[in-house]
Parts: structure tokens; sequence; C-alpha cells
């Protein structure tokens, strides 16, 4: 048992990190949007601030502690950065709430394009965090979330032209973060009968050695 402890114990460490990289940047920037004074554009782009300034340590910590960057931080520090960039440049209540929908929308594109030439980007920048999953199973994964980001990107639009400033920002936390993570684990049945393997590698050695060994 202290064996298998000693080997699974850097992969639970690396997941646990890597969550954090991936959503520590996104909690900077509501917390600082939620404490910094007013007035409201300032607050934004002082949150913006901050989160490209989280992004790119989550980028160095990343390097440092697990010796790689995963393809989707790489993607996300390069959106936060250009669009952060931008936000900061022009200082503009109107872009900034567009932005998401920019966002959304190259999202879906870039999915489409991926799968209309036949290259398996969503495997590409997910790596191994679908292990088992087949070709079939990304193929429906990304028609999903081009479905998703395209209706995100509607949304958006509806929310930001009907609602308050301060009802869009904190719709972006409160209403599309659940709402992303309610889609992943809706998408966990269909992922599961196209091979997805949510026991890891390991179980699945050790059962092979079981199995061996009777």
């Amino acid at each position: 048992m202290s064996e298998e402890q000693v080997i699974k114990s850097p992969k639970e460490e690396n997941k646990g990190l890597g969550f954090a990289l991936d959503f520590g940047p996104l909690l900077v920037f509501f917390l600082v949007n939620s404490f910094a004074p007013e007035p409201q554009l300032f607050k934004i782009l002082a949150a913006t601030s901050a989160f490209m300034v989280a992004m790119i340590v989550a980028l160095i910590i990343s390097w440092v502690k697990m010796g790689k960057i995963s393809p989707m931080l790489w993607v996300s520090g390069g959106l936060v950065t250009i669009f952060g960039a931008a936000t900061l440049w022009f200082q503009n209540e109107t872009f900034i709430q567009i932005k998401p929908t920019i966002v959304y929308f190259i999202f879906a594109t870039v999915l489409i394009f991926g799968m209309w030439t036949g290259r398996p980007l969503l495997k590409m920048l997910l790596g191994t965090a679908y292990p088992g999953l087949s070709d079939n199973g990304y193929r429906k994964l990304t028609i999903n979330w081009t479905l998703f980001f395209v209706a995100s990107a509607f949304l958006n639009e509806l929310i930001w032209r009907t609602q308050t400033w301060d009802f869009w920002v904190g719709f972006k936390l409160w209403g599309m973060l659940p709402l992303t993570f309610i889609f992943a684990i809706a998408n966990i049945p269909m992922l599961m009968k196209e091979g997805l393997n949510l026991e890891g590698d390991d179980n699945d050695k050790a059962d092979k050695e079981k199995a061996d060994a009777s």
C-alpha cells in the first residue's frame, strides 16, 4: 500500500496544481474586480491587469513545478495577454462587455476548423485529461463544445445589452462558470460510452496485474 501511495501521490499533486493554475488567475480577476474601488471602469481595468500578472505567474509555476506548460494553459495565456492588452489600451466599457462574445466565437471557429480539417484540436489541447477516449468521442465532444461556445456568445450578447453592468459582471462568475462546469459534467456519460476511463492508467495496470496473477 505504501509503495502504491508513493507512486500515485506525484500525479495527484500535479492534478491539484494543474487545477489551481487553470482557475487561480480567474479567481484573482474576480477578487480584484470585487474589492477594487469605483468607478466600474477602473475596477475592470485593475482586475484585467491582475489577471494578466496572475496568468504569467501560473505559466512560470507550471514550468518550474511541472516541467512543462500544457497546451490549454498556453492558449489561455495567449488570449489573456492579447485581449487584456486590448482592454487596457481601449479602456472602453462596450469593448470589455463584447470581448467574451469575440472569444467564444473564436473558440467555436477554431474547433469547427479543426473538425473539418481532420485535426483533433481538443485532443491536442486536453492532452491526457480524457484517457481512453476514442476519436469518435473527441469528435462528438468537439461538436458539443462548439455549440456551447456559440450559445454562450449569444447569451453574453443578450445579457450585456439588456442588463446592468453589475449584473453582467456577476453573471460572468455566478452564471457562466457554473454553466461551464455543468456542461462539462453533462458530457461524461457520452464520453464513457466512447471509451473514457475515469479510473486512470494506474488502475488499469493494477487490474491487469490481478488478472494475470489469477
